[in-house]
């Protein structure tokens, strides 16, 4: 057989089998062409929102579409019309994902399009004290958060002096605001000096938990967070036996996360001057924490930066089951507090009291690291590393 004659059979065969085959993942000008977006990274936890787009000059509409997350979830839907796909999405734990988008017309022409996205460590950037129209504080703060990728975490009194309504919209929303839609709120005393902090409550909306409460939970990988209300000052709320502290030994007996970070406004133990170096009415909080393994406590209230070594709820240093504690009053709302001498026993590690900033914590799979970040014109810094321990046993 001539060489003519070999390429004219191959080229019989070929035409012969790609009629067989049909259909499959269509090109440009012959069925969906999509754009599924580009390679991205998320926090574990934080919501995506899917950058797909697709096109269909054959107009067969409608449109299906499947989009694939890489980690055994999906979402279906449909459009009418050519353009953007609206669709997001949460990690629950660290790693790479291929993202796959399938786009299918009336006609049974498909084109797909994938991408890699990757779901970080997540993260909390946290501070309390915050929104004063009097100050540049408090913008100086929000300022850094424009950079920062996490879940924002105010720690109560965030709108100076009462959390009124004009307050949160006039005074926190210039300097915190921009960041509403990443924000899980703490509540404070300020927020209560209006009646049922009625401020609060309405700014954030379902973000700040049921009204009635004002606490409430959530996972961040294998960490389980916990947000408690102190901030109505009425120790009976969150005294043992209180609907509070019941609520929230349930919830650490359920939970199945390896981790825990715990938040509330008013701080265990602090050596700012004028306040209690053991506040006595918080301790059947970290009673419950330390009960169930807690690692991570998180407050504001005393304008300064605090943090102490991993103890127990009476103050004893316990290296193995003990809570680290971190105060944090930094976020730029009136001034900052001075000291007291440090009492004896007491198991501060680091202090200061002269720069506002924020504190980004990285919640590992199994420990977390934490990162003071000063405001403009600030020059103090704090950073280290803790494990996860589970309960003592």
């Amino acid at each position: 057989m001539t060489a003519r004659a070999i390429g004219r059979l191959l080229g019989f065969l070929f035409l012969l089998v790609a009629s067989a085959c049909g259909g499959g993942t269509s090109g440009p000008g012959n069925g969906p062409v999509v754009n599924a977006g580009p390679d991205g990274s998320v926090p574990v936890g934080a919501t995506y929102a899917l950058p797909a787009t697709f096109s269909d000059t054959s107009n067969r509409s409608p449109w299906s579409y499947d989009v694939n997350w890489g980690d055994g979830a999906s979402s279906t839907g449909s459009k009418s019309s050519a353009g953007a796909i609206s669709e997001t999405h949460a990690y629950a734990a660290e790693g790479t994902y291929r993202v796959s988008v399938t786009v299918t017309n009336q006609s049974g022409e498909s084109g797909s399009g994938s991408f890699t996205l990757t779901a970080t460590a997540p993260v909390i950037l946290a501070a309390g004290d915050i929104g004063d129209c009097t100050r540049s504080s408090d913008d100086a703060t929000g300022a850094l958060l424009d950079n920062l990728a996490g879940i924002v975490m105010p720690l109560g009194d965030n709108a100076y002096l009462s959390g009124t309504p004009t307050e949160y919209s006039d005074c926190y929303g210039p300097a915190w605001g921009r960041q509403k839609a990443r924000t899980r709120p703490v509540a404070g005393n300020h927020d209560y000096y209006t009646t049922d902090a009625a401020g609060y409550f309405g700014y954030f909306g379902a973000s700040a938990g049921d009204p009635a409460k004002g606490y409430y939970s959530f996972t961040l990988g294998n960490w389980f967070v916990i947000v408690l209300n102190t901030g109505t000052e009425h120790p009976a709320d969150y005294a043992a036996g209180s609907a509070q502290e019941t609520w929230l030994r349930n919830e650490l007996a359920t939970h199945s996360q390896q981790c825990v970070l715990a938040m509330w406004h008013h701080p265990r133990f602090s050596t700012v001057a004028e306040r209690p170096a053991i506040r006595p009415e918080v301790k059947s909080l970290w009673d419950a924490l330390y009960h169930y393994g807690a690692d991570l406590v998180l407050n504001g209230h005393d304008h300064a930066y605090q943090r102490y070594a991993p103890q127990t709820s009476d103050g004893v240093a316990d290296a193995s089951f003990g809570i680290r504690q971190i105060a944090v009053g930094t976020g730029g709302g009136e001034g900052l507090y001075a000291f007291m001498p440090i009492p004896p026993g007491a198991n501060l590690e680091v202090r200061n009291n002269d720069t506002y900033g924020v504190l980004k914590v990285t919640l590992r799979a199994a420990g977390y690291d934490w990162q003071f970040i000063p405001a403009s014109g600030g020059a103090f810094t704090d950073s280290g590393s803790g494990t996860c321990h589970g309960r003592p046993t």
